[in-house]
């Protein structure tokens, strides 16, 4: 029986507009590891052995240069570019559109991540084991976290919040902005004034994704940019979630979420690089990695 490779699509492209600047490779780690680098070392060790990025032109070299000094010339990765795909636009088109673009680097089940979140090795360990845990063609797995953990202390942050069955399966997702903690400290939306409780269940787009997804990415897609591609100015994007929210409304995939106690940091905003900076030297003074990663 063939091997099964699991593969991690690790979505780079963006432009960090609320950090200003290249927020994917800031230097996290005490020998300048970006969360990147932690993703790439704690997906190996839970058996991802596919590395594809997705990234712009304008950053090759620097991603390039930076994957050669972590992780030496022995990592073994595949370079897939978003802004070759679909219509011209300065912006990125989305999560949705960067996994498009990958289509062709991956033939089995495979990890969508978000470059500029940590989510630490047990998380990846969760969501190798329901990769490989089902074959189920239609069925997809999400590992969530809870709302409280996942705030910034910068500023509002945007969160898909998951509604799910008791038996796990996704009901829905749906994108919540403007979150963060109000005067009395409780959770609230600024824009609709919703209140969250601290465990609500959160998608940090750390996704395991069968093959059948391009399918409703490439359906979804033709629509959308029916409607926006020419419009190369238009801030509108094509978002992962959301396509696969209406393919689980309509029937045609259901997704298992899982909660994790992983610990999860993220740099949305220029102050939260040193809080992550100093959660990561924790880790490494603990033992949890080592320093230089590699």
């Amino acid at each position: 029986m063939p091997v099964q490779h699991v593969s991690l699509v690790v979505l780079a492209a963006g432009l960090g507009s609320r950090f200003g600047g290249t927020k994917q490779l800031a230097a996290v780690g005490p020998s300048g590891e970006a969360i990147l680098d932690y993703t790439i070392n704690d997906a190996g060790q839970a058996g991802f052995d596919r590395l594809v990025l997705v990234i712009r032109h304008e950053l090759t070299a620097l991603v390039v240069d930076h994957l050669r000094t972590v992780h030496g010339d022995g990592l073994d990765y595949r370079l897939v570019y978003q802004d070759d795909f679909g219509p011209s636009r300065a912006k990125p088109w989305g999560t949705g559109h960067a996994v498009l673009a990958a289509h062709e680097a991956v033939t089995g089940p495979f990890a969508v991540v978000n470059a500029d979140d940590f989510y630490g090795r047990r998380a990846f360990e969760q969501l190798a084991r329901a990769l490989r845990g089902d074959a189920a063609p239609t069925h997809h797995h999400l590992v969530a976290y809870r709302l409280a953990e996942t705030l910034s202390a910068s500023g509002t942050v945007s969160r898909g919040v998951c509604t799910a069955r008791a038996t796990g399966e996704l009901v829905s997702i749906v994108e919540n902005l403007a979150i963060a903690r109000d005067e009395h400290g409780e959770i609230v939306s600024l824009e609709t004034g919703r209140r969250f409780d601290a465990d609500t269940p959160v998608s940090m787009n750390l996704w395991g994704l069968r093959p059948s997804i391009l399918e409703e990415l490439h359906r979804a897609w033709s629509a959308f940019s029916a409607a926006h591609g020419a419009e190369n100015a238009d801030q509108a994007e094509f978002q992962l979630p959301t396509v696969i929210d209406a393919a689980v409304a309509a029937g045609r995939a259901s997704v298992g979420v899982e909660l994790t106690d992983s610990p999860w940091m993220g740099v949305t905003y220029p102050d939260d690089l040193a809080d992550v900076q100093a959660r990561i030297g924790d880790l490494v003074a603990a033992g949890e990695y080592p320093s230089p990663l590699r």
